[in-house]
């Protein structure tokens, strides 16, 4: 747990405890500030950073941009007038209104995340998804529209999602340590292959902070900040969506929010100028959103609020 303000540290503890690298295990781990974890999930909130800095460059489509005609190798699903309707928006809000379950055990394939990992093209098996409604009616938690996000940056720079992370996001910011896992076919996950250091993911949430400057660089444009954090969809339990970011009210103050499964966490409340980074080990577990947010809660912000 790393908790930041203005740069400077406020608080930060480490505990051993097993580590896993995409449910592999690596046995006991001493964790420490230099220590790489899994941020799960919160990768995909990182990949939307990414998205923004590649359409300000102009290498990727708006938002409101048919999908479909980005995927020119599936002329057969184009065809489709209900899929047709798909756009970028529609991937960056997770509402593609596709069948997609994520809502079962990472090890299971059945998952439909796993499922994507398996099938021998990613992109097909999510577009090809059964339509169960109109795209944009409802947020649905779906890491295939994360990975169709990767594939149109991967697509539009020419790189793939570690090199150019790396040179436009993570070297400008002082992160010189980071993995990104991929899958069987070599393509790094855009929703859930980052590991970080908590200091590293902790520097991701002064960025957000700062609207997309830090120590007098732009490294993302502020406009897409804006955009990424606009709340545009209500979560299964009652939060607000924006693009790939969670918009939330904890104590009063706006707070937006990376989550991972296992309890990871990049918390950012612009009131307090506060970012708190937590990396953890309760993978699936049905209570795993309830010890971050304690410590948020109950630690975090008494001692600074």
């Amino acid at each position: 747990m790393v908790a930041t303000r203005g740069g400077q540290t406020l608080l930060e503890h480490y505990r051993p405890g097993e580590d896993f690298a995409w449910g592999g295990s690596l046995g006991l781990v001493e964790f420490g500030p230099e220590t790489l974890h899994d941020i799960r999930s919160v990768t995909k909130s990182v990949t939307a950073l990414l998205y923004g800095i590649a359409l300000g460059e102009g290498l990727v489509p708006p938002p409101t941009e048919p999908l479909l005609p980005r995927f020119p190798q599936y002329p057969d699903l184009a065809t489709d007038p209900l899929r047709a309707r798909l756009t970028v928006e529609h991937a960056l809000t997770m509402s593609l209104g596709l069948e997609w379950r994520e809502d079962l055990p990472y090890n299971s394939p059945a998952n439909a995340e796993i499922a994507m990992e398996l099938a021998p093209d990613r992109y097909r098996y999510v577009l090809q998804r059964p339509i169960l409604e109109p795209p944009g009616a409802r947020w649905t938690y779906c890491g295939g529209a994360t990975a169709l996000l990767g594939r149109l940056i991967a697509d539009g720079t020419g790189q793939s999602l570690p090199q150019y992370g790396q040179t436009v996001l993570f070297a400008p910011l002082g992160i010189g340590s980071f993995e990104w896992i991929a899958g069987a076919d070599g393509v790094a996950s855009a929703a859930s292959g980052l590991r970080l250091s908590p200091h590293d993911l902790a520097r991701i949430g002064e960025l957000v902070l700062a609207d997309g400057v830090l120590n007098g660089q732009r490294i993302v444009p502020a406009d897409w900040i804006h955009t990424m954090l606009q709340p545009r969809l209500q979560t299964s339990w009652g939060g607000q969506y924006g693009y790939q970011w969670y918009i939330e009210s904890i104590k009063g103050r706006r707070l937006v929010a990376g989550m991972g499964n296992g309890g990871q966490r990049l918390y950012v409340l612009p009131d307090l100028d506060l970012t708190v980074a937590i990396t953890a080990g309760n993978y699936d577990g049905p209570d795993q959103w309830r010890t971050p947010l304690t410590v948020l809660e109950q630690v975090i912000l008494p001692a600074v609020a």
